[in-house]
């Protein structure tokens, strides 16, 4: 380690997703860019928010809706966060409970994780518990600014249940999830991967649908840094990036995937068996039949531009803020959250090293040729197109039938 290296003191959750920070320390990507990269475990994306906030940390592995709550002075502590590079898409599952289980299944749901056909049938329990007067299911979610929050209210939303009214959202932290599903504290949670799968292995629940079934190449979590700090430090930005995405092509490649999961099994990451883990890894989950099955969407670090920080992507959760009542819309928003995501940092740090999509801009979702364009193929399960030209009309066309902020508890 050269004593001219910068130190950054970057923090992680437990999840897969935090893999590239982990390589990017364990196996020199960071040092071979002149960084000495400093981890730092959290257990809750409000506490590694807020040691950001205060400056506890430089970077930080963040949920992507969470820098733009924060510029817009969403949290207890408003920050002016950048995300200069993405960690990846997918990731996430939608687990439930064995009773709830056996309910939508009654109702038709599948075993193919097919999220249209699961949310059908899920609407008919809704719809069958509230007539016979029974409580509304209660579904677990990792934060109120979340990819998740946001992607499981459309997948709902879409199938004619409202989070708020038809069911209750609850902001379980993602290591406890199995526990509060098993606990019977909560009928079935939202969470990046591990944790459906440890669900399953647990014995508390059987995985409904994912995250790549409700919208394809969706991005989940990045990399965030206070403005002030990227100001002052734009060279060790750059590096952090090279690095972050050196690290996550190590991490897709197939031949890398059982020494990862070594990594990511230690004590000081995830701290989970290590076959848990690369089971995940390799994009294969048990089904609600009890087969282990590929699904090849399911995690994503570099693969098809995963890492590139795309401004339509932060501009179509806030319009999600918006459609759930965390945020009145004001035109002057829309510039604020593209101020937020730079892709021109991650443009210039991986300028020579040709990297793909580094040179292409945001677009329509869903994006019909991703060949030709070098751009993300954004695909929703019912079919929805985002255009981030079009703001205004894409939330007046999906507003919410609420008048109040969509329930949920905790922080």
């Amino acid at each position: 380690m050269s004593a001219s290296n910068q130190t950054i003191r970057a923090g992680i959750i437990p999840l897969l997703d935090c893999a590239p920070l982990v390589i990017a320390h364990e196996l020199g990507f960071a040092s071979g860019e002149g960084v000495e990269l400093v981890l730092v475990r959290e257990t809750s994306w409000a506490t590694i928010r807020d040691r950001l906030a205060v400056g506890h940390l430089d970077a930080a592995h963040l949920l992507a809706p969470m820098p733009i709550a924060a510029v817009l002075g969403l949290n207890p502590m408003p920050h002016d966060l950048v995300v200069p590079v993405a960690l990846g898409s997918g990731g996430n599952t939608v687990t439930v409970s064995h009773a709830v289980w056996r309910a939508i299944a009654a109702a038709g749901a599948p075993a193919d994780f097919d999220a249209a056909r699961a949310v059908a049938a899920l609407e008919k329990v809704v719809a069958s518990r509230k007539k016979r007067g029974e409580p509304r299911l209660v579904f677990g979610i990792v934060h109120p600014h979340s990819a998740h929050h946001y992607e499981l209210n459309y997948w709902l939303a879409a199938g004619g249940i409202i989070p708020g009214r038809d069911v209750e959202l609850v902001v379980v932290p993602p290591p406890l999830m199995p526990a509060a599903l098993a606990s019977g504290r909560i009928d079935g949670f939202c969470a990046g991967e591990p944790w459906g799968s440890a669900a399953v292995g647990d014995g508390a629940g059987v995985i409904l649908t994912t995250k790549a079934h409700i919208w394809r190449s969706a991005p989940e979590k990045v990399i965030g840094v206070s403005r002030q700090w990227l100001e002052h430090n734009e060279g060790e930005a750059q590096a952090l990036v090279r690095a972050i995405y050196k690290a996550a092509r190590w991490c897709d490649a197939e031949e890398n995937q059982a020494a990862l999961a070594e990594i990511l099994a230690r004590p000081p990451y995830l701290g989970l068996p290590r076959d848990l883990l690369q089971r995940s890894l390799s994009r294969r989950l048990p089904s609600p039949a009890g087969e282990e099955v590929a699904v090849p969407g399911l995690l994503r670090f570099a693969e098809n531009n995963g890492t590139v920080p795309w401004p339509h992507h932060g501009l179509w959760f806030y319009t999600q803020m918006v459609r759930w009542g965390q945020i009145a819309f004001d035109p002057g928003h829309v510039e604020i959250v593209r101020r937020a995501w730079r892709p021109e940092i991650y443009r210039a740090a991986l300028a020579a090293l040709e990297a793909s999509g580094a040179d292409k801009d945001a677009g329509v979702m869903p994006v019909a040729d991703a060949t030709g364009a070098g751009l993300v193929i954004d695909l929703f399960f019912d079919g929805g197109r985002f255009d981030p030209d079009r703001i205004a009309e894409y939330i007046a066309q999906s507003a919410s039938p609420l008048d109040l902020p969509v329930a949920h508890r905790g922080e």
